[in-house]
């Protein structure tokens, strides 16, 4: 929960009024530290109907669709507008958004998941719903990555892969040994040297070593990549066919896989109906097939429910279904090969959801687009984009550590409680730091009130 504090002006007095004496040396400090900006993103995660983001300071903020608890705010009201979740302020490394769960993974090496727990894809030995983080059992320490998928989950651990939630069709890869849904994490059988892994819609992959991917659970489309030697389901690892010149990341989507070769390529497999392999066809390929004009020069890539998109190092791409305009091109016309995404500059990150996109820019804001019936592009409204939206989480300026909207001198005051020890946190910590030293003290509270003061103009 988040903590609350009380303002208590007879203990502030003195640093409060330090604080305005430093504001009068206003030209002693320097007047440009960029626009005032919103919170500094680390990575993002979409969902099927909610995106989540990754704060520099290792807060967890959710938007969208919540009707399962899916954006851990102890609600199951949704938000068109990123909202904190209580519990998760700081201290987490890693995200990840599936159906209608989510899961982190915190800087101790644990595991948390929350939302939708159906078939038990939260962890913790239930099938009760979760509206707030919970931990994964056994999972307390050790993590080095996590991944949710439509209604299961993985982690990856020093001693291997183990997943839960739904195994209906063998998709946690412990051979259906505890059934169709497990409650808590099961070994992945036979699967060793994993070093990255992610989950889909029925099934899950991992990067093995540097030179190969094994995945397992449905194959009904091809998306294991084997050719399906092992049949329709297969609830132990396979090899993938044709990977063997290394491979540098995977991406799991509904019914198809991708790649990142460690030559830069990309390649995928799976069901194609849409044009979602960028091969310029719409037949399913149960092997890898090379995408369409990027055979090189490929930095990252995600796999949706139908659609993919790719990072290049001055273009977004994607390719696949575009129902819901999640292709970012300006239209709702499908397309089989890669093609630019409008409107946007380079991008440090992506995170491709069932039926919608976001990236990280290369100064840390978020933009989205597509599908936005559950406020999922986080822009305020419940209106589909064909074009990328700035996501409202930037309407949080740097400085407005109390999150009212506004940079005053009671921002200063909390954080002048903050350093001075008399409060443990802060409602909005990621905007704190206006110095940028990695240190949030009374420097920073004499320049937000610099800035309130009209002395400076920006933060």
């Amino acid at each position: 929960m988040r903590h609350q504090y009380r303002f208590n002006p007879l203990r502030l007095i003195v640093p409060v009024l330090a604080t305005f004496v430093a504001v009068a040396c206003a030209a002693l400090l320097p007047d440009a530290r960029g626009a005032a900006e919103g919170i500094a993103i680390q990575e993002v995660a979409a969902g099927d109907r909610h995106t989540c983001a990754l704060t520099a300071n290792g807060a967890v903020w959710c938007w969208g669709e919540n009707e399962s608890g899916q954006l851990g705010t102890g609600t199951t009201a949704d938000s068109a507008i990123p909202v904190a979740v209580p519990s998760l302020t700081s201290g987490v490394a890693a995200i990840s958004a599936g159906g209608a769960h989510t899961c982190a993974l915190t800087t101790q090496g644990a595991a948390r998941c929350w939302g939708d727990n159906s078939s038990g894809q939260l962890g913790d030995g239930t099938m009760s719903q979760r509206n707030s983080p919970v931990g994964v059992s056994g999972l307390s320490s050790g993590v080095v990555a996590v991944s949710a998928g439509d209604a299961h989950s993985c982690a990856l651990t020093a001693s291997g892969v183990s997943c839960w939630g739904d195994n209906s069709s063998g998709q946690l890869g412990d051979g259906q040994a505890c059934g169709e849904a497990c409650h808590t994490p099961a070994q992945v059988s036979s699967l060793a040297d994993a070093s990255a892994i992610s989950a889909g819609g029925a099934h899950t992959c991992a990067l093995i070593g540097e030179d190969g991917v094994s995945c397992w659970g449905s194959n009904s489309a091809g998306q294991l990549g084997d050719d399906q030697a092992c049949g329709l389901l297969c609830t132990g690892a396979v090899s993938v066919s044709g990977l063997s010149d290394g491979v540098s990341s995977i991406s799991a989507g509904v019914a198809h896989t991708c790649a990142v070769m460690a030559a830069g390529g990309a390649k995928c497999w799976g069901d194609n109906q849409p044009g979602q392999l960028g091969d310029g066809t719409t037949f399913e390929r149960h092997v890898p097939v090379d995408v369409s004009g990027l055979t090189s020069g490929v930095t990252a890539n995600g796999a949706g429910d139908s659609h993919t998109c790719a990072l290049t190092a001055n273009q977004t791409l994607c390719w696949g279904d575009n129902f819901f305009s999640q292709l970012g091109d300006g239209t709702s016309a499908d397309r089989p090969i890669p093609g630019p995404v409008e409107d946007l500059d380079e991008s440090a990150a992506l995170s491709v959801g069932n039926f919608h996109t976001c990236v990280r820019s290369q100064d840390d804001a978020l933009k989205c687009w597509g599908d936005n019936a559950y406020g999922e592009l986080g822009d305020g409204t419940t209106t589909n984009r064909a074009i990328p939206v700035d996501v409202s989480l930037l309407s949080v300026k740097r400085g407005d550590v109390n999150c009212d909207g506004t940079v005053g001198s009671v921002d200063a005051a909390v954080v002048l409680q903050l350093s001075a020890g008399l409060i443990d946190d802060l409602p909005c910590p990621g905007v704190a730091d206006t110095t940028r030293d990695g240190l949030v003290d009374s420097r920073d509270a004499t320049l937000i009130l610099q800035f309130a003061a009209g002395l400076i103009s920006n933060l």
